[in-house]
């Protein structure tokens, strides 16, 4: 099977405990998945977004790139949480052009930062329902020190960096290359390991985003507390009872309660929607991220918001090289999505 190498990119998921990197190809027939891998990282090494010990980070990832025999260097990488604000806003009719010289201004009244700390992108979504004479944008600003961060990162690691995108809509991406265009609202969510995402969307529009601070490290952190033991054990603990260093029924309630916990928070952020759009519905859920694995949390979610909540494959409309393990792809799916979503990505994209 022959493959062009213009545009060929890398996606690179670069999060607080795993670096995942999957490289995919486009053919005639659509995409071909050639390679995915993931590595773990140290506690501490990454936290709450923000790269604490980039020396071993970068060494992981050649590392990484090594171990999966990934020769590509060009690389799409992602950033999310509160570095990052993305906003549906209104503006008067205009052309890109004017837009370019106005957004800078008019950004300033919705981003936390200061203006010249942040860079600034947008999206002209298309005609405002409810004034023909302004437009609607998805505005979006990332702090430049964490950009500056991560480009140096994965420079370091001998990649070169090409797209820079958000976790958000790299978890979108995926989507959208993966399931047919929703004729109904439905809300990505992807539960990582201190983050959460929640994306609603409308037809192929966002129409609500926001990052909630809650994660899988929830739970690790109270079995820490429960068990007095290291993270890294608290991970082997998690998934696997049969430990003895804490009683099953005490995991069981330290899963419980955090679960809940989600619920609840997820549950608060629907709500805030649906006081902007009261005439709304979300019918689907579609989980991705470590968190989605958790069947009870699967099922308190959709008795918690009355919708269908499914775990989002990546990997559903892709081609697989005869080199990959489909049982193997299908345990990491939830957690591959963000890396997936940024390798059907293309160098050339704006």
């Amino acid at each position: 099977m022959f493959f062009s190498k213009k545009n060929q990119i890398v996606g690179l998921d670069i999060g607080s405990r795993t670096l995942k990197a999957a490289e995919v190809v486009k053919t005639g027939k659509g995409f071909f998945l050639k390679k995915i891998g993931f590595i773990d990282i140290a506690p501490g090494m990454i936290e709450d977004g923000f790269i604490k010990k980039p020396e071993e980070v970068a060494d992981a990832l050649r590392q990484l790139f090594k171990s999966y025999n990934i020769k590509e260097r060009n690389v799409a990488i992602s950033i999310g949480g509160y570095s990052v604000i993305i906003k549906n806003i209104s503006m008067d009719n205009m052309t890109e052009e004017e837009l370019q010289d106005r957004i800078k201004f008019e950004a300033e009244q919705y981003i936390p930062f200061d203006i010249d700390e942040v860079n600034i992108d947008f999206h002209i979504l298309g005609e405002n329902e409810h004034n023909p004479n302004q437009m609607n944008l998805l505005l979006v600003a990332a702090k430049k020190e964490i950009i500056n961060d991560y480009v140096n990162l994965v420079q370091d690691a001998g990649l070169n960096p090409c797209i820079i995108d958000t976790d958000t809509f790299a978890l979108q991406n995926i989507f959208e290359a993966n399931y047919d265009a929703p004729d109904e609202s439905i809300a990505l969510i992807d539960v990582g390991a201190v983050k959460t995402s929640i994306n609603i969307m409308k037809n192929t529009s966002s129409v609500f985003i926001r990052d909630v601070s809650l994660g899988c490290g929830q739970i690790n952190q109270k079995i820490v507390e429960a068990a007095g033991c290291s993270l890294e054990e608290a991970e082997q603990i998690k998934h696997d009872s049969e430990t003895g260093k804490i009683p099953e029924e005490e995991l069981n309630n330290i899963t419980g309660s955090v679960i809940d916990n989600w619920c609840t928070e997820i549950r608060r952020a629907l709500d805030f929607y649906y006081s902007t759009a009261p005439e709304d519905q979300i019918s689907k859920i579609f989980l991705s991220g470590g968190g989605s694995n958790i069947k009870s949390f699967r099922n308190l979610l959709a008795e918690q918001t009355s919708a269908e909540v499914k775990v989002l494959n990546p990997f559903d409309g892709l081609e697989l090289s005869d080199n990959l393990d489909y049982s193997y792809l299908k345990q990491i799916a939830p957690q591959a999505v963000i890396s997936m979503g940024l390798a059907i990505r293309r160098v050339d994209d704006k």
